[in-house]
């Protein structure tokens, strides 16, 4: 019997990983938020007030094992001047699943099923009117995950304006992990949104699994400047309370001046150091390794190299 692996995360970052990771001889569960508001996600939930599906669309799309023309299509953007603009394929077809279960879970149990996924997809929660929070530094309030992101300020607190009603089968999942991952993505609206439901965060206390974070190798414009890894550590720490992170993993990649500068100036965005020193301080396992690997102009983790170190760890513990 394969071990199993919870995974929790959103947006591009998780999606990547399970590229790599789905090639793995693992059970994986891929635990995701559905709190987004921007874009064609934005624009199905105002109109159809469900969750949001933009994630799990891409999430679905990376595990699946059906032909690239499909996978494409599925990812495909409608551009047009009239109302489907900037719709992705995939999220039509989900906000349609969901308008003839009433299930979101279902909905994606019946679209993996099309697809070929052969892994467990779950929405941390079916709620629609899921809505993030964030109190800054300064003490205002910013109300949204797409305002959270573009805001590019530092936040004191993440939180949701009601709290979410956590899917049995997440919490099932995590109890039965042996090995608990925190994808590469945003901390504020990737990772701490599955962090701070009350019943994921108990869940996890109670889980004997160790957690494994999955350190970003650039900053988040205002939200994480001059973060290093000991620092992201910390704020997940921080939200978990009781339950710490037992293992990170942080790329030591050289990376070449010219995309340190295009990053830097076009993105404000900066490399995220590896501390050594502070990481220590945390009792948190460190495993680094050349990681980055540059496809189509953008640098990227590799997924394959990263899912050989996650199933290498897994084996070993």
């Amino acid at each position: 019997m394969y071990k199993k692996v919870v995974v929790l995360g959103g947006g591009t970052g998780l999606s990547y990983l399970l590229r790599g990771l789905k090639d793995f001889p693992v059970d994986i569960t891929a635990v995701i938020t559905v709190s987004d508001n921007g874009r064609s996600t934005g624009k199905l939930r105002e109109e159809f007030h469900t969750p949001a599906v933009g994630d799990i669309r891409k999430v679905i799309t990376s595990l699946s094992g059906i032909d690239d023309p499909i996978k494409k299509m599925m990812e495909y953007r409608f551009n047009t001047f009239s109302d489907l603009d900037g719709h992705a394929l995939g999220n039509l077809i989900l906000t349609a699943m969901l308008d003839i279960t009433g299930s979101l879970k279902d909905s994606i149990a019946s679209l993996s099923k099309l697809l070929d996924v052969r892994h467990t997809v779950l929405p941390i929660s079916e709620d629609s009117s899921l809505t993030l929070m964030g109190l800054d530094k300064d003490g205002n309030i910013v109300e949204g995950e797409e305002q959270i992101t573009t805001s590019h300020r530092k936040f004191e607190k993440i939180y949701y304006k009601k709290e979410p009603k956590v899917l049995k089968e997440v919490l099932q999942a995590i109890e039965q992990a042996d090995l608990i991952i925190f994808s590469m993505g945003s901390l504020y609206t990737s990772i701490l949104p599955n962090i701070i439901c009350k019943e994921v965060k108990t869940a996890l206390s109670k889980s004997t699994a160790p957690i494994m974070y999955l350190c970003n190798f650039v900053t988040q414009p205002g939200e994480t400047d001059g973060f290093t890894v000991s620092d992201h550590v910390s704020l997940l720490n921080h939200y978990l309370e009781t339950k710490k992170i037992d293992v990170v993993i942080a790329s030591n990649t050289k990376i070449e001046k010219s995309y340190v500068k295009k990053y830097s100036t076009a993105e404000q965005k900066e490399l995220v150091k590896i501390d050594h020193k502070n990481i220590e301080k945390l009792g948190v396992e460190l495993i680094e390794d050349d990681l980055i690997v540059v496809e189509d102009n953008i640098l990227r983790h590799n997924s394959l190299k990263l899912s050989s170190i996650i199933f290498s760890y897994l084996m070993r513990n």
